[in-house]
Order: C-alpha cells, then structure tokens, then sequence
C-alpha cells in the first residue's frame, strides 16, 4: 500500500534515529500512535524492522544522508 504524508514524516524520523518517544514529541502526538504508525509503515512496505524500514527508505530516495 501506499504510505500517508504522515507515515512518510514517522519514517523519515526513524531513519534518522530518533526513538519514539523523540518522534511523538517532534510530531506532536503520543507514543502510542507513533507505534500505530509504524506498524502500518512495517505492513504496507513489507519489513519486520526500524533498521529494514530505514533502509526502505534510503532506497526509495524517502530520506538521503544529506538531509541528517
């Protein structure tokens, strides 16, 4: 499936390193939709994991190390 604005944003954020709690506050939203988010982001793309999700990403030009 296709990933919303908002999941693109919560990947994005996992890809630079950033716990959950870090994101929650970034986005102004809870952890546990933060959770939520990823657990949509880990179904749609086909990972089990924050390291495959942000490799996901850096191979979808999603997020570039220049961007950090």
């Amino acid at each position: 499936g296709t990933l919303t604005r908002r999941e693109v944003e919560v990947l994005r954020l996992v890809a630079t390193g950033l716990s959950n709690q870090e994101i929650a506050t970034a986005l102004v939203i809870s952890k546990h939709t933060v959770r939520r988010h990823l657990q949509n982001i880990f179904a749609k793309i086909g990972v089990p994991s924050r390291a495959a999700a942000t490799a996901y990403a850096f191979q979808h030009d999603l997020i570039s190390p220049t961007s950090w």
